[in-house]
Protein backbone atom coordinates (compact mmCIF):
# COMPACT_ATOMS: atom_id res chain seq x y z
CA UNK A 1 0.00 0.00 0.00
CA UNK A 2 1.28 3.59 -0.76
CA UNK A 3 1.39 5.79 1.77
CA UNK A 4 -0.87 8.81 1.75
CA UNK A 5 1.02 11.78 0.46
CA UNK A 6 1.87 14.85 2.69
CA UNK A 7 0.32 18.04 2.65
CA UNK A 8 1.71 20.84 1.42
CA UNK A 9 0.06 24.66 2.03
CA UNK A 10 1.87 27.30 -0.37
CA UNK A 11 1.11 30.69 0.98
CA UNK A 12 1.60 32.99 -1.69
CA UNK A 13 1.52 37.25 -1.73
CA UNK A 14 1.95 40.02 -4.60
CA UNK A 15 5.54 39.24 -4.89
CA UNK A 16 5.65 36.65 -6.81
CA UNK A 17 3.04 37.94 -9.54
CA UNK A 18 5.65 41.38 -9.57
CA UNK A 19 7.65 38.98 -10.91
CA UNK A 20 5.54 38.23 -14.10
CA UNK A 21 5.43 41.82 -14.32
CA UNK A 22 1.85 42.42 -12.91
CA UNK A 23 2.07 45.73 -10.62
CA UNK A 24 1.37 45.63 -6.96
CA UNK A 25 -0.38 47.59 -4.49
CA UNK A 26 1.86 48.45 -1.60
CA UNK A 27 5.05 49.24 -3.33
CA UNK A 28 6.49 52.71 -3.61
CA UNK A 29 5.59 52.98 -7.33
CA UNK A 30 2.34 50.22 -7.06
CA UNK A 31 -0.88 51.01 -7.65
CA UNK A 32 -1.81 52.72 -4.69
CA UNK A 33 0.63 55.71 -5.36
CA UNK A 34 -1.53 56.74 -8.44
CA UNK A 35 -5.12 56.50 -7.08
CA UNK A 36 -6.98 56.66 -3.64
CA UNK A 37 -7.52 53.39 -2.16
CA UNK A 38 -11.11 55.02 -0.70
CA UNK A 39 -11.74 55.51 -4.41
CA UNK A 40 -11.56 52.05 -5.68
CA UNK A 41 -11.33 49.63 -3.40
CA UNK A 42 -14.18 50.42 -0.83
CA UNK A 43 -17.80 49.74 -0.98
CA UNK A 44 -18.53 53.38 -0.40
CA UNK A 45 -15.68 54.16 -3.72
CA UNK A 46 -18.84 51.29 -5.34
CA UNK A 47 -21.28 53.58 -4.67
CA UNK A 48 -19.82 57.09 -5.24
CA UNK A 49 -18.79 56.38 -8.60
CA UNK A 50 -18.77 52.86 -9.91
CA UNK A 51 -17.29 53.35 -13.34
CA UNK A 52 -13.97 54.47 -11.97
CA UNK A 53 -13.92 51.33 -10.08
CA UNK A 54 -14.59 49.04 -12.97
CA UNK A 55 -12.34 51.16 -15.04
CA UNK A 56 -9.66 50.46 -12.25
CA UNK A 57 -10.13 46.83 -12.13
CA UNK A 58 -10.58 46.35 -16.31
CA UNK A 59 -7.42 47.44 -16.64
CA UNK A 60 -5.73 44.90 -14.02
CA UNK A 61 -7.43 42.47 -15.95
CA UNK A 62 -5.81 43.48 -19.21
CA UNK A 63 -2.61 43.28 -16.88
CA UNK A 64 -3.57 39.73 -15.91
CA UNK A 65 -4.08 38.87 -19.58
CA UNK A 66 -0.36 39.65 -20.64
CA UNK A 67 0.92 38.84 -18.16
CA UNK A 68 2.55 35.22 -18.34
CA UNK A 69 3.58 32.53 -14.84
CA UNK A 70 7.04 32.52 -13.85
CA UNK A 71 9.03 29.87 -12.34
CA UNK A 72 8.07 30.39 -9.05
CA UNK A 73 4.18 29.25 -10.15
CA UNK A 74 5.50 26.32 -11.99
CA UNK A 75 7.73 25.09 -9.82
CA UNK A 76 4.49 25.47 -6.96
CA UNK A 77 2.64 23.34 -9.76
CA UNK A 78 5.28 20.79 -9.73
CA UNK A 79 4.80 19.32 -6.36
CA UNK A 80 1.44 18.12 -6.89
CA UNK A 81 3.80 14.92 -8.67
CA UNK A 82 4.57 13.71 -4.94
CA UNK A 83 2.13 16.21 -2.31
CA UNK A 84 -1.13 16.90 -1.42
CA UNK A 85 -0.94 20.81 -2.42
CA UNK A 86 -3.19 23.96 -1.15
CA UNK A 87 -2.10 27.32 -2.66
CA UNK A 88 -3.58 29.91 -0.81
CA UNK A 89 -3.10 33.04 -2.50
CA UNK A 90 -3.48 36.69 -1.74
CA UNK A 91 -3.02 37.31 -5.23
CA UNK A 92 -6.39 38.47 -7.40
CA UNK A 93 -4.84 36.88 -10.66
CA UNK A 94 -4.70 33.70 -11.95
CA UNK A 95 -1.27 32.80 -13.09
CA UNK A 96 -1.42 29.60 -10.39
CA UNK A 97 -3.66 27.89 -11.99
CA UNK A 98 -2.39 28.73 -15.61
CA UNK A 99 0.95 27.51 -14.50
CA UNK A 100 -0.91 23.98 -13.21
CA UNK A 101 -1.75 24.62 -9.61
CA UNK A 102 -5.62 22.38 -9.45
CA UNK A 103 -6.74 23.38 -5.94
CA UNK A 104 -5.88 27.35 -5.55
CA UNK A 105 -7.53 29.69 -2.65
CA UNK A 106 -8.02 33.28 -3.30
CA UNK A 107 -8.56 35.12 0.09
CA UNK A 108 -8.85 38.25 -1.67
CA UNK A 109 -11.03 37.16 -4.50
CA UNK A 110 -10.29 36.63 -8.40
CA UNK A 111 -10.23 39.60 -11.57
CA UNK A 112 -11.46 37.03 -13.46
CA UNK A 113 -14.79 36.75 -12.13
CA UNK A 114 -17.89 38.81 -11.57
CA UNK A 115 -20.54 38.83 -9.00
CA UNK A 116 -23.74 40.57 -7.92
CA UNK A 117 -23.36 43.67 -6.26
CA UNK A 118 -26.57 42.17 -3.77
CA UNK A 119 -25.29 38.62 -3.79
CA UNK A 120 -21.83 37.99 -2.97
CA UNK A 121 -22.32 34.25 -3.70
CA UNK A 122 -23.99 34.53 -7.24
CA UNK A 123 -20.17 34.31 -8.86
CA UNK A 124 -19.94 34.23 -12.62
CA UNK A 125 -16.62 33.54 -14.71
CA UNK A 126 -15.61 36.08 -17.19
CA UNK A 127 -12.11 35.93 -18.30
CA UNK A 128 -10.06 38.67 -18.96
CA UNK A 129 -13.45 40.67 -20.56
CA UNK A 130 -14.68 43.82 -18.91
CA UNK A 131 -16.81 44.89 -16.84
CA UNK A 132 -19.07 48.00 -18.30
CA UNK A 133 -22.43 49.88 -16.06
CA UNK A 134 -25.27 47.86 -17.09
CA UNK A 135 -23.72 44.40 -17.22
CA UNK A 136 -26.31 42.47 -14.75
CA UNK A 137 -26.38 39.01 -12.99
CA UNK A 138 -29.10 36.46 -13.65
CA UNK A 139 -31.42 38.80 -11.10
CA UNK A 140 -30.99 42.05 -12.74
CA UNK A 141 -28.26 43.78 -10.65
CA UNK A 142 -25.05 45.21 -11.51
CA UNK A 143 -22.07 43.33 -11.88
CA UNK A 144 -19.02 44.21 -9.93
CA UNK A 145 -15.73 42.71 -9.58
CA UNK A 146 -15.29 39.54 -7.60
CA UNK A 147 -12.53 40.98 -5.45
CA UNK A 148 -12.79 41.56 -1.39
CA UNK A 149 -12.42 45.49 -0.52
CA UNK A 150 -11.63 46.75 2.38
CA UNK A 151 -14.24 46.87 5.30
CA UNK A 152 -15.27 43.33 3.55
CA UNK A 153 -14.80 39.62 4.77
CA UNK A 154 -11.89 37.53 3.47
CA UNK A 155 -12.98 34.30 1.72
CA UNK A 156 -11.48 31.07 3.10
CA UNK A 157 -9.75 32.21 6.48
CA UNK A 158 -11.37 28.76 8.66
CA UNK A 159 -10.69 26.85 6.12
CA UNK A 160 -7.07 28.43 5.97
CA UNK A 161 -6.39 27.60 9.25
CA UNK A 162 -7.05 24.41 8.83
CA UNK A 163 -5.13 23.92 6.10
CA UNK A 164 -2.20 25.16 7.79
CA UNK A 165 -2.71 23.47 11.13
CA UNK A 166 -2.73 20.27 9.10
CA UNK A 167 -0.35 21.07 6.71
CA UNK A 168 3.37 18.82 7.02
CA UNK A 169 5.12 21.13 4.85
CA UNK A 170 4.29 25.62 4.31
CA UNK A 171 5.97 27.64 1.34
CA UNK A 172 5.28 30.88 2.14
CA UNK A 173 5.95 33.13 -0.80
CA UNK A 174 5.86 37.16 -2.18
CA UNK A 175 4.70 38.23 0.80
CA UNK A 176 5.59 40.64 3.77
CA UNK A 177 3.09 39.37 6.19
CA UNK A 178 1.56 43.17 6.49
CA UNK A 179 -1.84 42.51 5.36
CA UNK A 180 -4.26 40.99 8.15
CA UNK A 181 -6.28 38.81 9.28
CA UNK A 182 -4.30 36.84 6.43
CA UNK A 183 -1.15 37.50 7.90
CA UNK A 184 -1.96 35.58 10.81
CA UNK A 185 -2.46 32.11 9.24
CA UNK A 186 1.70 31.76 9.70
CA UNK A 187 1.03 31.08 13.35
CA UNK A 188 -2.00 28.41 12.61
CA UNK A 189 0.90 25.67 11.35
CA UNK A 190 2.57 22.80 13.35
CA UNK A 191 5.44 22.75 15.22
CA UNK A 192 6.40 19.98 13.47
CA UNK A 193 5.82 21.27 10.03
CA UNK A 194 8.40 22.34 7.83
CA UNK A 195 8.54 25.51 7.22
CA UNK A 196 10.55 28.13 4.75
CA UNK A 197 9.22 31.60 3.92
CA UNK A 198 10.84 33.23 0.64
CA UNK A 199 10.58 37.00 0.62
CA UNK A 200 12.64 40.00 -0.29
CA UNK A 201 10.84 42.00 2.16
CA UNK A 202 10.32 41.05 5.85
CA UNK A 203 10.19 42.57 9.30
CA UNK A 204 10.05 39.90 11.33
CA UNK A 205 10.23 36.17 10.57
CA UNK A 206 7.56 34.11 12.19
CA UNK A 207 8.64 31.86 15.12
CA UNK A 208 10.12 28.30 13.39
CA UNK A 209 10.35 29.27 9.70
CA UNK A 210 13.48 29.16 7.38
CA UNK A 211 14.15 32.85 6.07
CA UNK A 212 15.05 33.21 2.25
CA UNK A 213 15.51 36.49 1.44
CA UNK A 214 15.73 36.20 -2.65
CA UNK A 215 12.99 36.51 -5.44
CA UNK A 216 10.59 33.57 -5.61
CA UNK A 217 11.49 32.69 -9.51
CA UNK A 218 15.19 31.83 -8.03
CA UNK A 219 14.70 30.80 -4.52
CA UNK A 220 10.98 28.60 -5.01
CA UNK A 221 12.09 26.23 -7.94
CA UNK A 222 15.40 25.04 -5.53
CA UNK A 223 13.09 24.92 -2.44
CA UNK A 224 10.35 22.52 -4.34
CA UNK A 225 13.38 20.42 -6.16
CA UNK A 226 14.42 19.77 -2.54
CA UNK A 227 11.22 18.63 -1.20
CA UNK A 228 10.44 16.59 -4.57
CA UNK A 229 13.55 14.59 -3.67
CA UNK A 230 12.47 13.47 -0.72
CA UNK A 231 8.93 13.31 -0.88
CA UNK A 232 8.29 11.62 2.85
CA UNK A 233 10.85 13.27 4.98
Amino acid sequence: MHSPKQKIVVFSGAGVSAESGIQTFRDADGLWHNHNVQDICSIEGWYRNPELVLDFYNQRRKDIEQAKPNAAHYAIAELEQQYDVTVITQNIDDLHERAGSSRVWHVHGEATKARSSLDEMDIIDIGYKPIQLGDFCSLGSQLRPHIVWFGESVFFIPQACEQFNQADKILVVGTSLQVFPVAGLVNEASDKAEKVIVSLELEQVPNGYQFIQQPAASAVPKVVQQWLSKPNS
